[in-house]
């Protein structure tokens, strides 16, 4: 099943709180995101559902191996956008911001080439 953008972004702070936290859990997200815990539950049960996110060990939440692939991509995604932004002369405020729209709706041809025009930027010394 195809993951919209809001997924997307839960899937990708359960990632980023996941390497911050020993153990995620749903006010964890929700205060990340500046969302309610209805709105939190609504989704991670979503996404439970559609074999995204699964109950960890410890009590919190997991990705599961199609989850972590999402959050990861889309990680990746933002972190180059932001970076390449910031190498523009963007402030980092905006480009954070800005990346966190432009990572959903870029196609991964666009990004490839993106990261790989990039890649060979800073091999040549950052000169564009």
């Amino acid at each position: 099943m195809p993951i919209h953008e809001s997924g997307e972004n839960y899937l990708e702070q359960i990632l980023i709180l996941s390497r911050q936290l020993d153990k995620v859990r749903a006010i964890d997200i929700g205060a990340a995101l500046g969302f309610s815990r209805p709105t939190v539950s609504v989704m991670l049960r979503e996404l439970r559902e559609n074999g995204f996110v699964t109950a960890a060990p410890n009590g919190g939440l997991a990705l599961t191996e199609a989850g972590r692939l999402v959050a990861e991509d889309m990680y990746a995604r933002h972190c180059l956008i932001a970076e390449v932004l910031m190498h523009l002369g963007v402030s980092r405020e905006t480009a954070l911001t800005d990346a966190c729209k432009i990572e959903h709706d870029m196609s991964n041809e666009t990004f490839l080439c993106i990261k790989a025009y990039y890649d060979r930027l800073k091999a040549d010394g950052g000169q564009m």
